[in-house]
């Protein structure tokens, strides 16, 4: 399950579908991206998607917090 991939696209969905989603932001993990000449560095892609979820599609936590 990758951030940019699988999470962002089933989160979305879900949210259309009327869920209310919660993302556990250290449980799922990215791979680093490339455009042209540019590597965009994995955690960088994992943060950039997560902070684009939370709020607005999802609430974005720690696992800790989640347990909490």
């Amino acid at each position: 399950m990758m951030s940019h991939m699988c999470i962002d696209a089933t989160v979305r969905a879900a949210v259309e579908h009327g869920y209310t989603c919660q993302v556990i932001e250290d449980a799922c993990a990215t791979t680093s991206l490339q455009i042209e000449d540019k590597i965009i560095p994995a955690n960088h892609v994992h943060y950039a998607f997560m902070a684009a979820l939370n709020g607005i599609y999802a609430t974005v936590k720690t696992t800790q917090a989640f347990l909490k």
